[in-house]
């Protein structure tokens, strides 16, 4: 199991007993860029109101936990083998994972990541909810199909 993995299961597995959930900051959390996102997320997604965590950066939404979102990860690589996905003029790296989905930010420094379990939380619904306070951390970049990258000069 990976670690975005693991983590989403010891949140889920948190969430259901304790008020405050209990979320592992990205090495970027303090980022400035963060806090203009942190202070517009939805206080509801896909139905599942927004909880408490206990670290910067982070927010929840469900009870059990059914999304995650971390901001100040690391940006993804132009080079990968993951779809990109565009919804509501953001775009994402798409992972699957066994138990979750791993949604990435593309072209925004720092990264957010957002996790769920799309049998749960359907994509189409959580990507535009939090596509405005994405936003708020301004692309500079967007992502490229295959066809696209190997076209540039």
């Amino acid at each position: 199991m990976t670690r975005t993995g693991a983590l989403v299961l010891v949140v889920m597995s948190l969430s259901a007993c304790a008020p405050a959930v209990d979320v592992d900051p990205a090495p970027n959390a303090n980022d400035p860029s963060c806090a203009d996102t942190m202070v517009i997320l939805p206080d509801e997604v896909s139905g599942h109101e927004r909880r408490d965590t206990n670290s910067q950066a982070t927010a929840v939404w469900g009870d059990p936990a059914a999304i995650v979102l971390r901001c100040g990860v690391a940006s993804p690589s132009r080079v990968t083998t993951d779809p990109c996905v565009t919804a509501n003029g953001v775009d994402w790296i798409a992972r699957e994972g066994e138990t979750a989905w791993t949604l990435t930010t593309f072209g925004r420094t720092p990264a957010t990541e957002v996790l769920f379990d799309p049998l749960e939380v359907p994509s189409s619904n959580v990507l535009p909810e939090l596509a405005a306070a994405v936003q708020a951390n301004p692309a500079e970049t967007e992502c490229l199909s295959t066809e696209q990258e190997t076209n540039l000069p």
